[in-house]
């Protein structure tokens, strides 16, 4: 046989062993994560210091109306069971992703706003990506978002208003 073809059969060969080991690694990556018992500890608090200050405005802004819930994940607001698509990759796509704090009407329960208070990592690329994809996601499930961005230079009126504007007129009526 000419060099060429062992040349090729061995290339297909050694791909094939490739596949095969990754195949039985994946096996016991699975097997060892369910039999895994992995270890944590309490952090000491569940905002940064500028997301509780944030937190402490918005209680005092919209406190008597709505309840205002820190680090909400987005598996928690959406329903991801759309007829036509795979449920397990949508729920993956949302999985451990999450917004700052979501506003929620005191009587009714409902989602009144989700909030995202943007700092320097939002300038990021990868973080840019991130965001336009959320925005997509709450404006096709019609869930209001607003994104405060210079906090710490804003005032209550400032947030109010862009709450507000962001809500819409009818804020009385959820």
């Amino acid at each position: 046989m000419p060099t060429y073809i062992w040349i090729i059969i061995l290339i297909i060969a050694c791909a094939g062993i490739a596949y095969i080991e990754k195949k039985i690694d994946a096996k016991i990556d699975d097997s060892q994560i369910k039999k895994s018992r992995y270890r944590y500890y309490a952090k000491p608090y569940i905002m940064t210091a500028r997301e509780n200050e944030c937190f402490k405005m918005l209680n005092e802004i919209f406190g008597t109306k709505w309840f205002v819930i820190p680090q909400v994940h987005l598996s928690a607001l959406l329903d991801h069971k759309v007829k036509g698509q795979n449920w397990k990759a949508a729920f993956h796509h949302i999985n451990g992703k999450s917004v700052d704090f979501v506003l929620v009407g005191k009587e009714s329960y409902r989602i009144i706003c989700a909030i995202e208070l943007d700092d320097s990592t939002h300038n990021r690329a990868d973080r840019k990506e991130r965001d336009n994809e959320i925005e997509r996601i709450f404006d096709e499930a019609k869930i209001p978002l607003a994104r405060i961005g210079k906090f710490e230079n804003m005032t209550k009126q400032e947030i109010t208003k862009l709450i507000t504007d962001v809500v819409g007129i009818n804020t009385t009526q959820r």
